[in-house]
C-alpha cells in the first residue's frame, strides 16, 4: 500500500515538475528574436515585460548584420513619430485571456501602422505566436517569434 502510495506521489510530481524542468514557460515574458516575413530570417530583439498585469514590448535591438539600430519610425502618426525604433515600446495593453493575451495593439515600424493584436505561446513556451489585425481577427497577419536563450 504503502509503495504505491509512493509510485503515485512520485508521478504526480514528475507530471507537474517536467515541464519546469523542459524549460516551459507559461508567459511570453522575457527576451525574443523577431524573424523577417521576408527571408525567414532573425530581424530584431524585443523585451515582453508585464506592467499593471498587462504585457508590454519593446525593441531592444536588431539581428540584421550591418544594421546600426538608428533607423527612426518617421511613417508613425503617433507620438513614436520619429522616434528611434531601438528602445521603441511596439506592443501595449495586451491581457491575459485564457491561453493567450489580447486586447492590445502592436506597432509595425516598417509602416508606421497600428494593429489590433493577440499573442499565444506554442512549443512550451519556446515560440510565440503574434497576431495583428484591423477589426476582426481573420483579417491579418501572424508572426512566429522565438524566445532568445
Amino acid at each position: 500500500m504503502m509503495r504505491r502510495f509512493l509510485a503515485s506521489a512520485l508521478l504526480l510530481a514528475t507530471a507537474f515538475l517536467a515541464p519546469v524542468a523542459l524549460g516551459a514557460q507559461s508567459t511570453p515574458v522575457g527576451i525574443w528574436h523577431t524573424i523577417s516575413d521576408v527571408d525567414g530570417k532573425p530581424r530584431g530583439i524585443i523585451e515582453i515585460r508585464e506592467v499593471d498585469g498587462k504585457l508590454v514590448g519593446t525593441v531592444k535591438g536588431t539581428l540584421v548584420p550591418g544594421e546600426k539600430g538608428d533607423k527612426t519610425c518617421d511613417k508613425c502618426t503617433d507620438e513614436r513619430k520619429g522616434q528611434r525604433i531601438v528602445g521603441m515600446e511596439i506592443l501595449r495593453g495586451l491581457k491575459p485571456d485564457g491561453d493567450e493575451w489580447n486586447g492590445g495593439e502592436i506597432l509595425d515600424p516598417d509602416n508606421g501602422k497600428t494593429y489590433k493584436a493577440k499573442v499565444r505561446l506554442i512549443e512550451g513556451g519556446r515560440k510565440l505566436v503574434v497576431r495583428g489585425y484591423i477589426g476582426f481577427s481573420l483579417l491579418g497577419r501572424s508572426q512566429t517569434w522565438v524566445r532568445a536563450e
